[in-house]
């Protein structure tokens, strides 16, 4: 009993520490641990619709003999990359959006100085591969994608290390094979033997060239890289294969779309939805209703704490997934205690009917969370913009979910067998 007691008040000391790190934050020497749940700096970011951002409007520049046949799927093109842009970089909750034959409309929340937000996007011009003479040699549509990889590129037994595998296509390998032979021609010239990635008129990278390579891949190493800034550099790579560059005509601020209070309205609503679901569990179920109001609370005080962790861009599909991922909270506690109920009634005793009704709502719960997980996954790989912010907060909410029906609601109900409320009557019955 005495055991009991003490294992309650710690579970119970968790769940208000846990809250009030969501609430307040948890800061070490001026370094953000657990950020607040209102710390959009270092913890959950709103979307545009919430919060405002960044509005940037980018029009074609076509080159001289440009087929404009091909314009429409190139701009379909062109908005896909940014769009893929964006997400690698976080901002799954910005939109980009075609506006007429030839422009490209991105909107970026959170950020409201419009300078910053273009910094944020970063180039968008075609990428070029040039010598030290300028001359280009391959442009991104010989490219067939690059990736960030860890381990020993050149295949030698060398220390792993982060590093850039670039594939090329047929007409791109034969390219670089040229290249490469002109410019490790000139690897006795003090530094001049590079093959610069360039866009937007920057080198974004300038591997040297020892050999010719007539491979149809080829990795740059050597730098010194990080898994972050090797991924950066791949996805620059990867989404500077445009068909034309692109040049800004439009930048500016823009006001959230639901206005200053649309967050506020949202989280009462979802208080009163919670207090009247927490009300209709403990008429109905009583005693396991309390424990289920409890397991909600650690629910809630887990997932905040998780989304801040990992910066969950929050918009109002990001607050439909985890409105549904709170549903499917209780449904899993109701689908237990409904199983509780029924042992109870044949008889056994309330310590075997809790053991029993959790043995025989575990396959049910599984089934339906797994379901739901693998659509949220399938959304999440597939889906880009709001659509990954939806699947992100269902997807963990789920999981948050199952984890608290299974072992905080299971928990607490053998607490309460252990201070002696053992009546059928209190377990719904």
């Amino acid at each position: 009993m005495k055991k009991s007691v003490i294992s309650f008040i710690a579970v119970m000391l968790v769940i208000v520490l846990l809250g009030l790190c969501a609430v307040m934050g948890f800061t070490v020497a001026g370094r953000t641990i657990i950020p607040a749940v209102n710390d959009t700096e270092h913890g959950i970011r709103l979307g545009l619709d919430l919060v405002g951002g960044s509005r940037i409007v980018y029009e074609a520049e076509l080159p001289e003999g440009y087929d404009t046949g091909n314009l429409s799927s190139d701009m379909e093109t062109a908005q896909s990359m940014i769009r893929q842009r964006l997400t690698n970089k976080g901002f799954t909750e910005a939109t980009v959006a075609l506006s007429g034959d030839n422009r490209i409309s991105v909107e970026i929340p959170q950020i409201t100085n419009p300078e910053e937000a273009v910094q944020t996007l970063g180039s968008t011009a075609q990428l070029v591969f040039m010598d030290a003479d300028g001359k280009e040699w391959l442009t991104g549509t010989d490219i067939k994608r690059a990736t960030a990889m860890y381990g020993q590129p050149t295949g030698a037994e060398l220390t792993d290390e982060h590093y850039v595998q670039i594939e090329f296509t047929d007409e791109g390998t034969q390219k670089f094979s040229e290249a490469t032979a002109s410019i490790a021609a000139r690897k006795n010239t003090d530094g001049m033997n590079f093959l610069a990635i360039v866009m937007d008129d920057q080198a974004i990278s300038t591997p040297m060239v020892e050999n010719q390579l007539t491979q149809s891949t080829c990795v740059i190493s050597g730098g010194n890289f990080t898994a972050e800034s090797a991924k950066e550099l791949a996805d620059l790579i990867n989404v500077g294969q445009m068909p034309f560059s692109l040049k800004q005509v439009e930048l500016r601020s823009v006001g959230p779309q639901l206005g200053a209070n649309a967050l506020q309205t949202s989280l009462l609503a979802g208080a009163i939805g919670i207090v009247l679901v927490c009300l209709f569990m403990l008429i109905v179920y009583r005693i396991p209703g309390l424990v289920a109001c409890l397991a909600l609370g650690f629910y809630i005080v887990i997932e905040a704490v998780v989304f801040g962790l990992i910066r969950v861009n929050l918009s109002l599909p990001g607050i439909a997934g985890i409105i549904l991922s709170i549903g499917m909270a209780v449904d899993a506690n109701v689908i237990i205690f409904e199983r509780i109920k029924e042992e109870l009634r044949a008889g056994k005793t309330v310590k075997s009917a809790i053991d029993s009704g959790f043995k025989r709502a575990f396959t049910a719960i599984l089934d339906s969370n797994i379901t739901t997980l693998i659509a949220a996954a399938v959304l999440f790989w597939m889906g880009t913009g709001t659509i990954v912010g939806f699947a992100t907060t269902l997807g963990l909410g789920v999981i948050i979910s199952m984890f608290t029906a299974l072992t905080v609601t299971h928990f607490l109900l053998n607490r309460m067998v252990d201070f002696h409320v053992r009546s059928p009557k209190a377990y719904g019955v």
